[in-house]
């Protein structure tokens, strides 16, 4: 396997806890959210508005090779649009609940579990659940 170029890291901030991770040519994104600016969300007595637009729109992203989204219970990890871009995405990394309650793309990794499947670029150090 060869060594990822690590000097051609890039991260961008997309908004709230939504970023992409660039490790050559992987592509990594942290749970999406790209509902625009206004977006309102009532869960129970907790009441959210989202106050900017992303920085990026779901068409000028692209593709990706993996999703990591640490929990889908909450729009402000998994709103609308970032749950509606997550068919686009080749693999989905997740808790084992939110696996559950997403599609059958979707991978719950259990906490300190390893993930063998990761992208050849990289060095061996593949994913793992964190608790």
């Amino acid at each position: 396997m060869s060594q990822a170029p690590f000097d051609q890291i890039r991260i961008t901030h997309i908004g709230g806890p939504t970023a992409l991770i660039e490790i050559g040519q992987l592509r990594l994104l942290t749970d999406p959210t790209f509902d625009p600016a206004g977006s309102r969300y009532v869960d129970g007595p907790v009441k959210l508005s989202k106050q900017t637009d992303p920085a990026l729109t779901v068409s000028e992203l692209g593709a990706v090779d993996a999703i990591l989204l640490s929990h889908d219970q909450h729009k402000d990890n998994l709103d609308p649009a970032g749950r509606a871009y997550l068919s686009q995405a080749k693999q989905i990394l997740t808790t084992p609940a939110a696996a559950l309650r997403l599609d059958g793309r979707t991978r719950g990794l259990p906490p300190l579990r390893v993930s063998r499947k990761y992208h050849a670029s990289l060095p061996p150090a593949p994913p793992t659940g964190s608790p």
